[in-house]
């Protein structure tokens, strides 16, 4: 087993392979995150995907999970572009999971959204997670490889929480203003990244998320409550322009309550964090 974007998400899966009895191949970029690998129980093999040649990447016959991010600007996404070429010349893997982005279903409105969803991504980055996407379903048809697709939540765990956000007083939206936004637990999201490998359907499509929508201000203010820390200042939408993050600001462009009942039903997943108070009582040891 590949994990090409060996990262953070990437290290979990490894680790968690690893304690089943399979190891993986950890591809990183530098040799700090060789040992973070390593500690996981990967073997690394350090590549720039963007600028290496990519012979030592044998992914012949083998399970792929496609982690890596694609460039930061731009609407295509010529990392798996390149990714896609070196299979064509050394060899494809016999199952890819990638790991895209729900953004790609856009400003839904706040509907509740699931896979047949039409994909109408606005903001540059969910665009890139598109085309790869595409490029993805392509390469499959013309390779007869399988492919399995999964349009992941925002991610949040014990050590991924916008603590110093928080302590610095950032406003966030008004709650009630704030649209509906969604999250998975890291390692809820890593048990599906391996149970998509072992028994999703060829060309599947899930939604990873908790199931469980809020907002991104009513995220905000409940770590800021269970880690005993004040509430951020609140503003109104139409304020939010010049006082929050471009970054921030374009989730705030879009709303939308997304369904896992695919992922429940038809993988057999049982999430260890199936809401928001699981797994901020998980991370502050409360009940």
């Amino acid at each position: 087993m590949i994990i090409i974007g060996c990262g953070y998400l990437g290290r979990l899966v490894a680790s968690e392979s690893a304690s089943r009895g399979k190891p993986a191949v950890g591809v990183v970029r530098s040799a700090a995150s060789a040992e973070a690998a390593r500690a996981r129980g990967a073997q690394p093999l350090v590549l720039d995907l963007e600028r290496d040649a990519l012979d030592a990447l044998d992914c012949a016959g083998r399970d792929l999970f496609h982690f890596a991010p694609p460039p930061s600007s731009g609407l295509e996404d010529t990392l798996t572009a390149r990714l896609i070429s070196a299979f064509e010349q050394y060899g494809h893997p016999r199952r890819l999971v990638y790991i895209g982005t729900t953004g790609i279903y856009g400003d839904c409105e706040g509907a509740w959204v699931d896979e047949t969803w039409p994909a109408r991504p606005t903001a540059e980055r969910a665009m890139r997670r598109w085309d790869a996407e595409q490029r993805l379903r392509e390469w499959q048809r013309a390779s007869g490889a399988e492919l399995v697709i999964l349009r992941v939540a925002g991610i949040y765990a014990c050590d991924r929480l916008p603590l110093e956000r928080i302590r610095s007083a950032q406003p966030i939206v008004a709650v009630d203003e704030a649209p509906w936004s969604n999250r998975i637990h890291a390692q809820d999201l890593a048990a599906v990244c391996l149970s998509a490998m072992e028994r999703a359907p060829d060309g599947a499509v899930y939604n990873v998320c908790d199931g469980n929508p809020s907002s991104m201000s009513d995220y905000f203010c409940r770590v800021a409550d269970a880690a005993g820390l004040p509430r951020p200042p609140q503003i109104a939408l139409a304020a939010a322009p010049g006082k929050v993050s471009a970054g921030m600001l374009s989730y705030l462009r879009e709303s939308r309550r997304l369904s896992n009942r695919k992922l429940l039903d038809e993988l057999g997943v049982t999430l260890r964090f199936p809401t928001l108070s699981d797994g901020l009582a998980d991370c502050f040891g409360r009940s």
